[in-house]
């Protein structure tokens, strides 16, 4: 019987040391409970902690695009020979495409919010609307009569819904960015950080929204207007009382980007994510797929659609042939002799719309005839140009006001506002960021491992045949000089050397996809093209993009512990 009793008694210790230490277990795992402190995280502090875990939404006309890896530059045919598809295996990280191109509708938004704010009458305002504004003129042909496009194709809401043309490089990344501050805006305003109705109502040049300069200084944004930036409660709970019975004051913050709810940047996408995301392998299972042989973004070796409900359509809006751009009038007809509606054919398996034909698209990369996978093959791209915040004499962080906009004069005249009022001053990074780094060395990367004097064929100085430094590098092409003097005029001073070699510079960008101009030759994902950051045509347009944080797949689940 004693025995028993002993038995008895350490079973009950054992059973109280078990419910003891799940207790414990189960303190420690509470979501108020941080897992390096153990301290109450959920309380007015400890914003990151509290905040961990949570999912970036997806902006505005974005959808999602999980990364992989692909062949990129693996092309069918290759009848031009320009030998720029070389074939490399690439990974790209996940992230979100525009469902469509921008569309007309889209960009003229932009263009009356630049009225708005920046009005054309004042002269300080003057070149910024006007800079913004697409090429209509892109329509014109010596032996065509198009104007019809000409003065209608941007503003009549007959082409609303049809892809913006006329824009060059540079007006495409400054939509990018006003298109980030306005989703942002909407964020803050939609989560009781902004005042209802703050984003339409009395903005101008002196007090618009600006998403970086928000996170550096919030009380400053919006001119500072404590009406307008609002602090909240993060946690959404009043103070309880203490044991003296007093209620602590409610602590409001303003909203940082460990709140999670403010988005990355809308921006180009990258070569690389363009041609992954067009190619869209995540339908295809065939191996000769994953090895990089898909030809179009749909399924097959054929324009037309194999299904019996649509068998014989077209699947994309390009030219078919000499003088035909749509096909007999009622019959084999692609619906679309110049653009056509965004959404006028299927998406491809990412859901993308018009990712082949329509029109062609901007990506953010400078081009060069090679991807040099060797350097790099992970989230491939060239043209990183690195920059930090500028500091004024103050200490401060210098805030861009209308003294102090920057213009660029591009090569045909056009002046464009290279920064505007509530941006924060960007210089380049200096040795203060570089020394001793493995990662880089520079702030300008355009050139990297290539153009080079090492990879200059005439990379030894005092060549006679080479001539000057400046023709030495590795693309040596025209330097042309377009400026304008202080009562507007231009003055051109076109380079007219003999030694010049090629059209390909730090200057020319990369355009992806065939277009309504296009043969089907150039629907293939995998073909690249080049055209000057400053110019703009009738066939290209572009589409944003934006980077994706936390987990690579929406359809797996992080391991529970």
């Amino acid at each position: 019987m004693k025995v028993n009793k002993i038995v008895v008694l350490q079973l009950m210790m054992s059973m109280v040391l078990m419910l003891g230490t799940a207790s414990c277990s189960k303190k420690s795992s509470s979501s108020h409970a941080s897992r390096a402190t153990g301290w109450d995280v959920d309380s007015q502090n400890g914003t990151a902690a509290r905040n961990a875990g949570k999912k970036q939404q997806a902006g505005p006309g974005l959808v999602f695009v999980e990364g992989g890896t692909f062949t990129m530059g693996k092309v069918q045919d290759d009848v031009m020979h320009d030998w720029n598809n070389t074939p490399t295996q690439q990974h790209v990280q996940s992230f979100y495409m525009d469902e469509t191109e921008v569309t007309n509708g889209m960009y003229l938004e932009y263009l009356e919010w630049l009225k708005k704010v920046f009005p054309p009458t004042e002269e300080n305002y003057k070149n910024i609307y006007e800079g913004a504004s697409p090429d209509t003129l892109v329509w014109r042909n010596r032996l065509g009569y198009n104007e019809t496009m000409t003065n209608n194709y941007l503003r009549h809401p007959s082409y609303a819904n049809y892809p913006v043309v006329g824009v060059n490089w540079i007006q495409a990344v400054e939509f990018s960015k006003w298109r980030t501050d306005r989703v942002n805006e909407a964020v803050l305003e939609k989560n009781g950080y902004l005042q209802k109705g703050a984003k339409t109502n009395d903005v101008n040049a002196e007090n618009a929204f600006n998403t970086e300069g928000y996170l550096m200084s919030p009380s400053t944004s919006r001119g500072g207007s404590e009406e307008i930036v609002l602090k909240k409660n993060p946690t959404g709970r009043r103070p309880k009382a203490g044991k003296d019975g007093v209620v602590p004051e409610e602590k409001n913050v303003y909203a940082q980007r460990s709140s999670g709810i403010i988005l990355p940047e809308y921006r180009l996408p990258t070569e690389a994510e363009w041609e992954y995301a067009a190619a869209a392998d995540v339908g295809q299972r065939e191996y000769n797929i994953y090895k990089g042989q898909k030809k179009y973004p749909w399924s097959g070796d054929y324009t037309r659609s194999n299904k019996r409900k649509n068998k014989g359509d077209q699947l994309a809006n390009f030219k078919q042939g000499n003088g035909d751009y749509g096909g007999i009038a009622g019959w084999s007809d692609d619906g679309a002799d110049i653009t056509n509606a965004v959404k006028s054919y299927a998406p491809n398996d990412f859901g993308l719309y018009d990712m082949a034909g329509n029109v062609a698209e901007w990506v953010a990369d400078v081009y060069r005839p090679i991807i040099d996978n060797e350097a790099n093959d992970f989230n491939y791209y060239r043209g990183n140009q690195y920059a930090k915040n500028k500091i004024g004499k103050d200490g401060k962080v210098e805030i861009v006001t209308t003294a102090t906009i920057k213009y660029d004069t591009l090569s045909n005249g056009k002046v464009i506002a290279r920064n505007l009022p509530g941006e924060i001053a960007q210089v380049p990074v200096d040795e203060q960021e570089t020394y001793l780094r493995q990662n880089f060395s520079t702030s300008d990367n355009i050139n990297y491992r290539d153009g080079d004097k090492q990879s200059s064929r005439y990379f030894d100085f005092g060549d006679s045949e080479s001539g000057s430094k400046a023709d030495q590098a590795m693309y040596n092409s025209p330097k042309h000089n377009v400026t304008t003097d202080s009562l507007g005029k231009m003055i051109r001073k076109y380079d007219n050397s003999s030694k010049r070699t090629t059209l390909i510079d730090d200057k020319v960008r990369v355009y992806k996809g065939g277009s309504w101009r296009d043969r089907a030759y150039w629907l293939d994902p995998a073909q690249r093209r080049y055209f000057p950051q400053d110019m703009a045509t009738d066939y290209i347009g572009f589409r944003c993009a934006m980077s994706r944080v936390g987990a690579k797949s929406e359809r797996r689940k992080s391991p529970r512990n």
